[in-house]
């Protein structure tokens, strides 16, 4: 069974004193199995998103304690800022990241605020897929009021607390309420706009939020029209699963529209950037970049690049880093401060910091490899030759896709870029794994032997490791070969100055397919289970002959056209 991961996102109504955000998020580092990801300030806000990673009895605990210190450092009585509030810790969400269902962490969100209510005399409300009742769903509606109202919303008995006191009594007065919650990864993005007016900024998020606004008996003045429910009847924005508002930023002189985007899968960041920039040209102004609170998953951005990428009629086959690069460029997430992709997005802040090869340079990789200790060796090595053979054929694709006077072709150049970067991923990852593979077999050896249990448990994990050590270059194996019809196509659709770099191409992959090859056939002879390791010979002896076969074919070609 997979680990179970939480992430929580408490949102505190500090952000301008460094030494109390500093102490708040320092008690997240004290909880052994927490990993504290980000602490992003906002003078204007006066608020502080934190974000941490852990399993969940680990991550509730670590929440705990940040709503206890945040109450004991924090007067809500003094506190004034541009976002909504009603609480030291405003808000505590809790978002499944692997492992956990939605409803599991709405569990430890009930869990974490019976303990905030009964040991800290907090009072809070449970929104999102914690809820108790449909009408405390939103949070709009738990925090309607904010701060200033908590007295009056307290005592009515349609909003009593789902958990500590229902009175405006000491504590209270000073820490206020705290809505805790599970809910689905949610992007805060706020949009830039090249105006002071918050009414404008207002009036282009009422354009855009799913929400929409309120109608009006003369459009945009008048009574409110009322459904027959009494409620008011509203105009629909453009765009579904978001939240907005418009507010100005004194720290920067300009209004902002912070919206939350609540479901990525439905809007995603770009689409509601560009939907903005629409509404804002139209209402004479414009976006000058935005800003991302928080933490972002990598799929976003890597979406937001592809999306842009295709507006320019570029190709997508292009490497992690460069996608980030056009996503932060397009949607302008450098204008106000630096952004740095290693400290916002979430699977690089989860990263396993273990040594790997393909991290090495050129140069330490081949040191690395000429040392006297075993591995890496011949599977490492034709692993990363396949990616070299690959990256060549990508590469092909990728100047084809550019060339001028080939813009109609684009897209068929980009697919196959697409394509080359997929195998050349996944070989990338075969030249560690082996080595692993091979490692494990190390480990196996080095159990005890000393009892008939402990034999037999050594002889085991000996036999599975070989194994896996057979399996890990028959995928190379594989991998390498199917790569080879990126360099076949590029051979002949592709630019024809750059044929021989495609040719090499396939040579590359032809190593990587026999010096995988040998690694098979070597590991299998030590394979007890002789069914499966002749299956496995067998099937290798396949790809050989047909890597063989395309070598050949490749070579008369090539040798024909230089």
């Amino acid at each position: 069974m997979n680990k179970q991961l939480i992430e929580c996102v408490p949102n505190i109504s500090e952000g301008r004193d460094i030494a109390k955000i500093n102490a708040i998020a320092a008690v997240v580092e004290a909880v052994e199995g927490v990993k504290l990801l980000d602490v992003d300030p906002g003078k204007a806000t006066n608020r502080t998103v934190i974000t941490f990673v852990g399993e969940p009895e680990n991550v509730i605990e670590a929440a705990f304690r940040l709503i206890k210190k945040a109450a004991e450092l924090i007067d809500m009585s003094k506190h004034s800022g541009e976002h909504p509030r009603f609480g030291a810790t405003d808000v505590c969400p809790l978002v499944p990241i692997s492992g956990i269902t939605l409803e599991e962490a709405a569990v430890y969100a009930h869990k974490l605020g019976e303990r905030v209510g009964k040991e800290l005399g907090i009072p809070g409300y449970y929104y999102e897929n914690a809820a108790t009742s449909e009408t405390r769903k939103n949070l709009a509606s738990c925090r309607a009021g904010e701060y200033e109202g908590l007295k009056e919303k307290l005592a009515n008995p349609e909003w009593k607390p789902d958990f500590g006191p229902a009175e405006f009594n000491e504590t209270v007065v000073k820490s206020g309420a705290i809505a805790i919650s599970a809910r689905d990864f949610l992007i805060a993005y706020n949009i830039n706009l090249n105006t002071s007016s918050t009414r404008r900024a207002n009036a282009i998020a009422f354009d855009i939020r799913e929400a929409g606004r309120v109608k009006y008996e003369n459009g945009v003045s008048g009574k409110v029209l009322l459904d027959k429910n009494g409620e008011p009847v509203r105009i629909p924005g453009k765009l579904k699963a978001v939240k907005g508002i418009g507010w100005y930023i004194e720290e920067y002189g300009i209004a902002q529209i912070s919206y939350n985007l609540t479901n990525i899968n439905i809007t995603p960041m770009h689409i509601a950037f560009d939907e903005t920039e629409k509404c804002a040209i139209e209402r004479g102004l414009r976006i000058t970049g935005s800003e991302l609170i928080g933490l972002i998953p990598l799929k976003a951005l890597l979406d937001a690049g592809d999306y842009f990428l295709r507006k320019q009629e570029r190709s997508l086959g292009i490497s992690e880093a460069e996608k980030i690069k056009i996503a932060v460029k397009s949607l302008g997430l450098d204008d106000l401060k630096p952004f740095n992709p290693n400290e916002k997005i979430i699977e690089y802040l989860l990263k396993d910091d273990t040594k790997k090869l393909i991290d090495l340079t050129v140069s330490g990789f081949a040191e690395e490899t000429a040392a006297e200790s075993i591995a890496p060796g011949g599977g490492s090595i034709s692993a990363y030759v396949g990616t070299l053979g690959v990256s060549l054929g990508t590469m092909v694709a990728n100047l084809s896709a550019h060339k001028a006077g080939w813009d109609d072709k684009w897209e068929f150049y980009s697919d196959w870029a697409v394509k080359g970067q997929t195998y050349k991923n996944k070989l990338l990852q075969l030249v560690d794994e082996d080595t692993n593979a091979f490692n494990k077999i190390i480990d196996g050896f080095r159990m005890p032997k000393v009892t008939d249990e402990e034999k037999k448990a050594r002889r085991q994990a000996i036999e599975k490791a070989t194994i896996y050590a057979t399996e890990i270059p028959f995928q190379v194996m594989e991998t390498a070969y199917n790569s080879m019809e990126v360099m076949q196509v590029m051979l002949k659709e592709g630019m024809q100055s750059s044929i021989s770099d495609a040719g090499v191409g396939v040579l590359c992959a032809r190593t990587a397919v026999v010096g995988a090859y040998f690694n098979v056939r070597i590991n299998a002879k030590d394979i007890k289970d002789r069914v499966f390791a002749e299956e496995i010979i067998a099937k290798s002896e396949v790809i050989y002959k047909k890597a063989l076969a395309v070598e050949k074919e490749v070579m008369e070609f090539v040798m024909s056209k230089v």
